[in-house]
């Protein structure tokens, strides 16, 4: 059986291993680990490719061998060259652990090497790797018989190599004859897709690559169409939740806001507005992610959204992920609505309501007054931190959540949000990190999409430059006269950098660049300081000198850090050094130029909303990315794609193939991510939107899944307690 625990089979020290370091427990997960790629014998694998501080799994053959002594002949080394044709890696062994390598890896040997990738003398290098030898003492007939087969070569950890794996799924791989499989017979005959224990047997142990093609289309699907019906089950109980409706309400708050608007909204905030107003009208929750290009106008669409609410008698709240978004919605809002937002004062409108502000370091008064509006109802409007979802927060009639920049959250603190309305409110999730269709599709199946890509008029474009300091260092020091520029034109400039710079050093940071020789201290010298603490002092020393430089980062008081927000939004400071504490819906649009320092450090999507900071007034916008990174390194060819693109969507597709999708699917959808080990969300768009598809119509005629008891049970399988806990309260 496929839940029988592994050290049965395998006996305790595997059986410990595989737990421990790859996370597998049962037969069922030792099946479902699935080999990375195939080596051959004459394929070469690329070594000048290999990813530093990873665990690899290399074929290669011994190039060269030799004993080095030192310390005057006390102490042994044995360097090992490996090549593949493509580079040279070099393997090293010290002491009593030469003694077998030098015997085995001898001059045209081939074999299996594991080990973590390391930098030793500008070289690449595995210490004391662990190998298998593939042309053993029998020579050609050794390896004529190696050169048949495919050879699978798994995800690996330290102490347990590919090969090592191998031996434990050869031990397991009868049992394959027991999956039970999830796809109904007629999808499964219907797409051509083999049965399940035959995709398992193919994929371990395939004799030919078209085995291995079979077997990665049907298990593709497998996790697919799985995923799908989850969400699609999702989707369908939410149809059968109650809500109150909250139909638009004529000449209320949102006319009276609306009329109040110094401009018009853009056909597409009009759209998604009437899609988001449709679902607000309905007996069942609205359950929407609105997407939109950074700058788009996401937060007028949701605060019309919040207004509609109010008018109905409800309440909305609006988390946000940061006391300083927090403060800079609660600021743009109330100066948007301006009297509307000074409701039961004096002086507010008719129609007003009050807007409160709800954040942890908020004074006992100030929070006492809000907590009391809140529960009174006196507030129709409360935009906050993770102290809204505390339990001492009670809301009169909560009809709306918004979530601002939602991966950032938890899905326990969402739905401990959710739970404060008598009945389920309606939740809308905000994100200026465009998502490509199939992610979209994958991770927030259970939302509907609802995507702002039109800037508002009167938005102006954003310049970008890559800026080579090292190459180049007379182009940094016109970065800095750029930034001049704008200040003396009346603008202001971000200059952004990586770390605050009062941390300690990282332990053996000076060490190392002695030990590396006089060259690598010099290298040390030379670089620019790229802390904010650091830099912003040197600005205002050197090239910035003369201009009011301040500074922020998320170490500062909330008080602090409030205040520098407001000073630079009224124009009082020229230059604010921070760090990505400005990523997400901070608006100053007298704000033209940003410098992104070590912008090599920060991912695609950081690099494109942290741009979107600037040009957001009428003056056009310019953003510097500095880099001391080579012109042939991946890093630089990441910058120049954000450089060559403001189209947030191609950008996000970028930033996915280039990392994996765990990384940027992000910690919140952690049951998703664990889930797909053989989809890949940007290649399989096509399965997953076929697997839509199919799974709504399989969950439209049997939502229980009655007649498909092998279907069920793979959804109990995907849907473990953190799974379940991801889909039910996304």
């Amino acid at each position: 059986m496929l839940d029988e625990p592994l050290k049965k089979i395998l006996g305790g020290t595997t059986a410990k291993v595989l737990a421990e370091h790859l996370g597998l427990h049962t037969v069922g997960d030792l099946l479902h680990h699935y080999p990375r790629r195939y080596a051959e014998r004459g394929e070469l694998t690329t070594l000048a490719d290999l990813p530093l501080d990873e665990h690899v799994t290399v074929v290669a053959r011994v190039a060269d061998a030799r004993v080095h002594t030192f310390n005057h002949g006390r102490g042994q080394r044995l360097e090992v060259t490996l090549t593949d044709g493509s580079g040279r890696l070099q393997l090293v062994f010290f002491g009593k652990g030469i003694h077998k390598p030098r015997h085995d890896l001898l001059p045209g040997r081939r074999a299996m090497f594991a080990g973590k990738v390391s930098v030793f003398n500008r070289k690449l290098q595995l210490a004391h790797p662990e190998y298998e030898l593939l042309a053993g003492e029998g020579g050609d007939d050794a390896v004529d018989a190696f050169a048949g087969r495919l050879l699978p070569i798994y995800p690996a950890a330290q102490k347990m190599p590919s090969w090592k794996i191998a031996k434990a799924v050869d031990a397991v791989l009868p049992n394959a004859r027991d999956a039970a499989d999830p796809l109904p017979p007629a999808l499964r005959e219907g797409r051509g897709l083999v049965p399940l224990p035959e995709a398992l047997l193919k994929v371990h142990r395939p004799a030919t690559k078209a085995d291995i093609d079979d077997a990665r289309a049907r298990l593709k699907w497998d996790e697919a169409f799985v995923l799908q019906v989850a969400l699609a089950r999702r989707r369908f109980a939410e149809t059968q939740l109650p809500a109150v409706p909250r139909p638009l309400t004529e000449d209320g708050l949102l006319d009276a806001f609306d009329a109040r608007l110094p401009f018009t909204l853009t056909d597409g905030q009009q759209k998604v507005s009437r899609e988001i107003f449709d679902d607000l009208a309905t007996d069942h929750p609205m359950h929407r992610l609105l997407q939109g290009e950074v700058g788009s106008g996401k937060t007028m669409v949701a605060l019309r959204a919040m207004l509609a609410v109010v008018d109905t008698g409800g309440q909305a709240a609006m988390l946000a992920p940061t006391e300083v978004l927090a403060q800079q919605h609660h600021r743009s809002i109330t100066e948007m609505m301006g009297e509307l937002a000074e409701g039961g004062m004096l002086g507010g409108a008719e129609h007003g309501t009050k807007v409160v502000l709800l954040t942890g370091s908020m004074g006992t008064a100030a929070r006492k007054q809000a907590l009391l509006d809140l529960v009174t109802g006196e507030a129709g409007l409360v935009i906050g931190t993770h102290a809204l979802i505390e339990d001492k927060v009670q809301f009169h009639d909560l009809g709306l959540v918004v979530v601002d920049e939602q991966h950032r959250f938890g899905v326990e603190q969402r739905d401990a949000l959710r739970s404060k309305g008598k009945q389920p409110p309606h939740l809308l999730v905000m994100t200026a990190t465009p998502i490509p269709r199939t992610v979209a599709m994958t991770v927030f199946g259970d939302l509907e999409t609802s995507v702002l890509d039109q800037l508002p008029a009167g938005r102006s474009p954003i310049a970008s430059h890559v800026v080579p300091a090292k190459d180049k260092p007379h182009f940094l020091a016109r970065a800095w006269e750029r930034v001049r520029e704008e200040v003396e034109g009346g603008h202001q400039a971000y200059v952004v950098c990586p770390r605050i710079g009062d941390e300690e050093e990282p332990k053996g940071a000076k060490k190392k660049a002695q030990g590396d020789g006089e060259e690598a201290a010099e290298e040390a010298e030379k670089r620019p300081p790229l802390a904010v603490l650091e830099v912003a002092e040197q600005l205002a020393k050197g090239p910035l000198a003369g201009l009011r430089v301040e500074v922020l980062h998320g170490r500062m008081q909330p008080d602090d850090k409030d205040d520098v927000m407001r000073r630079f939004a009224a124009g009082e400071v020229d230059v604010l050094v921070a760090t990505t504490v400005i990523e997400v819906g901070v608006n100053v649009p007298n704000a033209t130029a940003m410098v992104i320092m070590d912008a090599d450090r920060f991912g695609v999507s950081q690099l494109h909303q942290l741009r979107g900071r600037v040009g957001r007034g009428s003056a056009p916008g310019l953003c510097l990315l500095v880099t001391e990174m080579s012109e042939a390194s991946p890093a630089r060819a990441r910058l120049g794609a954000v450089a060559s693109t403001l189209d947030g969507f191609e950008l996000s597709r970028i930033d996915l193939e280039q990392r994996r999708e765990g990384d940027v699917l992000g910690q919140a959808q952690s049951g998703v991510r664990s889930s797909l080990r053989m989809l890949a969300v940007i290649e399989d768009e096509d399965v997953i939107e076929a697997a839509r598809e199919e799974a709504t119509a399989t969950v439209a005629n049997d939502p229980e899944l009655a007649g498909l008891p092998e279907l069920r049970g793979a959804l109990d399988a995907l849907l473990d307690a953190d799974r379940e806990s991801y889909l039910d309260k996304g």
